[in-house]
């Protein structure tokens, strides 16, 4: 294709002229997107409790975060994100301080990275200062930027907490049925030079999300984490002040119901002096309030633990049987066979699966079994015995294997050697739980099934049929040794 432009003659070639086209025609050039929106979002708390007053100058807190959200459809990223933090509002009230983040006298500046669709930075460490007093503290202001997004802002109010209450260790409770009712009683004392004049928050909730609340105290909010009218967590404030060298419990017992595949739980509680309640509890109980009774101050010791746990178990159980197989091949193969457990039911073995042990049959190797999820990396996931006759025992809590929930089995992959074809060999599986108490079937044997190795060369001895076949002889003899070559036209 060619153009005349006054005196010039310009050849172009058709594709190039395509494009020349699409360039000079505006109606047909292509539109660029719109850039979807970007808002920026600052998770920072209304309120917040750096230190006890009780710590002084010993306390170090590192968990202080600050989440920059990005939002916005079609997978929104911000461009260059940078977050400043005003904290002169703290001077005489903390020791701020964080190699993460660039600090020009009371400014702290954090990047946050490009692209970004959010994360949470620790901007600084907090220490404690001494001689403050509960309450004390001040605002301190954020403004969070992008390139490609309104800049925002937000504040917290950072305070000194009030004093640190002692909690009392609490039994564990065993012998739950399933489906039962669990009831416990926790207790503090205040053993620190402050009152807790405003009264006191109790904070309580399942470790494995197996025991529940039902919503019936109006001095407690209650999360949604179960299904139903029920509720995993609990945050139950208390107006009774608590002055120095006094001791309380709860009037009557906390009571929480077990799910009915649950064998081992815990309830975790602890005890502060008025924090702010976690934002998910947002359901206010119906029914009796809560109450709190004074107790002698003997019996909690001298260690400020931040909570306390309550160990549960259940009489309910998690029937065990073991995977297995049959090692199928030939003298010298190496097989894959996938051995492991499954879980009958009907309780969940939770955080605590077992283990299970294998012992492989007579005139086999066990060479390697690899971590499934990794290609390169090391090729034992059971811990080898130190005698041939010995187990191979599995772990069920490493990264290579998956929930044990009821109905479920989870297996990995022996690498076994057939050595030997020996008559009747048989190794040997066992299924190991806490939970388990049906034994009858926690063993099962491990089968071979080995075929004779196929010779390396197939060979076949023929009369010498003179020296005009091509055949090689062999010295001192008249048979000739030649390889049978299997011709793709028969």
């Amino acid at each position: 294709m060619d153009f005349r432009l006054g005196r010039r003659h310009v050849v172009v070639p058709v594709m190039g002229a395509a494009v020349l086209l699409a360039g000079m025609t505006s109606s047909t050039a292509s539109t660029v997107p719109a850039v979807a929106p970007v808002k920026l979002t600052i998770g920072a708390p209304a309120t917040y409790v750096m230190y006890s007053a009780d710590e002084g100058a010993k306390a170090f807190n590192t968990s202080f975060t600050v989440p920059v959200g990005v939002t916005g459809s079609g997978g929104a990223e911000a461009r260059n994100i940078k977050l400043t933090i005003d904290v002169s509002a703290l001077s005489g009230t903390a020791r701020l301080g964080n190699s993460n983040c660039k600090q020009r006298n009371q400014v702290f500046t954090c990047d946050y990275g490009s692209p970004n669709d959010g994360e949470s930075m620790t901007p600084f460490t907090i220490r404690g200062v001494d001689g403050v007093k509960p309450g004390d503290g001040g605002p301190i202001t954020y403004t969070a930027s992008a390139d490609n997004a309104p800049t925002v802002t937000a504040t917290t109010r950072m305070q000194v907490g009030g004093p640190l209450l002692d909690l009392r260790e609490h039994p564990p409770v065993d012998g739950v049925r399933p489906g039962g009712t669990v009831r416990i009683t926790p207790a503090f004392a205040n053993h620190s030079r402050y009152a807790a004049d405003k009264g006191v928050a109790m904070k309580i909730h399942s470790s494995g999300r197996g025991l529940t609340f039902a919503r019936e105290h109006d001095n407690c909010f209650y999360n949604s984490g179960a299904p139903g009218d029920r509720s995993d967590s609990a945050w139950c404030v208390f107006s009774t002040p608590v002055d120095p060298g006094t001791a309380y419990a709860l009037s009557r017992p906390l009571t929480a119901t077990a799910g009915p595949s649950v064998m081992a739980d815990a309830l975790v509680y602890e005890v502060s002096s008025r924090p702010a309640r976690d934002a998910d509890h947002t359901v206010r109980g119906k029914g009796a309030a809560l109450t709190l009774t004074r107790v002698a101050v003997e019996g909690f010791g001298a260690q400020r633990s931040p909570n306390r746990v309550v160990e549960v178990r259940t009489t309910q159980q998690a029937d065990y049987r073991p995977v297995t197989g049959t090692v199928t091949g030939r003298i010298g193969d190496t097989v894959r066979l996938a051995l492991g457990v499954h879980n009958e039911g009907p309780g969940d073995p939770g955080e605590e699966p077992g283990r299970f042990e294998v012992i492989p049959p007579e005139g086999t190797t066990v060479t390697s079994i690899p971590y499934v999820s990794d290609d390169n990396g090391p090729d034992w996931v059971c811990d080898r015995p130190k005698k041939p006759s010995k187990a191979f025992v599995c772990d069920l809590e490493t990264d290579s294997f998956g929930w044990l929930a009821p109905g479920r089995d989870t297996t990995i992959e022996f690498h076994i050697r057939i050595d030997e074809k020996v008559p009747d060999a048989r190794g040997r599986i066992r299924a190991v739980g806490a939970f388990d108490r049906t034994h009858t079937n926690d063993t099962a044997a491990i089968l071979v099934d080995a075929k004779p190795a196929p010779p390396r060369w197939p060979l076949t001895w023929v009369a010498a049929a003179g020296a005009a076949a091509g055949a090689v002889v062999v010295a001192g003899g008249a048979w000739l040794l030649i390889r049978r070559r299997v011709s793709s036209a028969r």
